[in-house]
């Protein structure tokens, strides 16, 4: 898949079949099947990650999703993806309301919501934000460990059409902290 030319691929693992990226970019300029928003359960696409999707891709992906709303955390919606590259937007609340503080268990529950998402949809790829890390409060290496554990306990159950799945940072720290935990949590 290409990446826009500023994007950075920081490291790379192989897991059942997906490659799974480490990615410095702008989410919402991949040219992916499905970008996943870290939403809250209302679907008010607001601030972070929520707010650049909705600026870049449009007020009707906000409008779709909100048909939806409430969305429980652990549980994942998918709406069009208006102006992005993308084909879907993929909605897991990672938070009941807008910037509340979450814990690592909300991170986990949206994460694998998100990739069995992405399996029901048939795609072949996805990204994904930083889960938390913005408003959440979650710290950098406690989301992507999280992360990482929800998207393989998820793949042992099967990864569909999954080809790669691409987790993106806008953060040199964040980046870092998806590489090590791809590394500690994928070691036999």
């Amino acid at each position: 898949m290409p990446l826009p030319t500023d994007a950075r691929i920081l490291c790379r693992k192989e897991v059942r079949g997906v490659a799974i990226d480490v990615v410095i970019s702008d989410i919402t300029r991949l040219s992916v099947d499905a970008i996943v928003n870290p939403a809250n359960s209302l679907m008010i696409m607001g601030g972070g990650v929520a707010g650049a999707i909705k600026r870049a891709g449009g007020a009707e992906i906000e409008e779709e999703a909100r048909k939806y709303a409430p969305v429980p955390v652990g549980k994942a919606i998918a709406t069009g993806a208006g102006k992005l590259k993308a084909k879907y937007v993929i909605h897991a609340p990672t938070m009941e309301r807008p910037a509340q503080r979450i814990g690592v268990n909300n991170v986990y529950a949206a994460t694998y919501a998100a990739i069995d998402k992405a399996v029901e949809l048939g795609v072949e790829s996805v990204a994904l934000p930083g889960m938390g890390t913005g408003v959440g409060g979650v710290p950098f290496n406690d989301a992507a460990k999280a992360m990482v554990r929800a998207i393989l306990d998820r793949l042992a159950r099967g990864g569909g059409k999954l080809r790669e799945i691409l987790l993106v940072a806008i953060h040199e720290g964040l980046a870092r902290a998806f590489c090590q935990a791809l590394e500690s949590e994928t070691k036999e």
